[in-house]
Formats: C-alpha cells, structure tokens, sequence
C-alpha cells in the first residue's frame, strides 16, 4: 500500500501510517508519509527510526482507511 500511495498515486506525503510501538500511549504512534525517507524491502525508514512493515497496524488517507490489520478496531478513531 506504501508503494502504491508513492508511486502510483503521489499521495504518501498525504498519508498517516499507525503502527505498534511499545511503551507509547495504546502502544501505538502514528507517522505522516512525510516523514517516510525510504521504503525498503522489509521496513519503512524515518530520520529517527526504522519500522519493520509487521508494525503498521493502519494506513489512511484523508481519513480514509486504505489499510487496517487483521485484530485492529475499523471504527477506532485517529
């Protein structure tokens, strides 16, 4: 879905990816596309951190879902 939003629509500066980060609030973080350096093969990278895909939890886009995990709330609110 990060590639599809970078490469086919131009939008992954659009997006807000939730991904699982223990010890944060819910254990969750949220990241705008804006902040994505780089896609690689198995993990997304930021000026700060490296995030293994198996993390994201949610990706949406103007307040859209595009992706939720399997177990995730679909209604759960940003």
């Amino acid at each position: 879905m990060l590639n599809e939003l970078k490469w086919h629509r131009g939008r992954l500066s659009d997006a807000s990816i939730i991904y699982l980060h223990r010890g944060a609030p819910g254990d969750r973080r949220t990241v705008n596309g804006s902040e994505i350096v780089e896609l690689e093969r198995s993990f997304f990278t930021t000026d700060e951190s490296k995030i293994p895909y198996h993390r994201i939890r949610r990706i949406v886009l103007d307040g859209e879902t595009l992706y939720v995990d399997r177990g995730e709330e679909v209604d759960e609110k940003l």
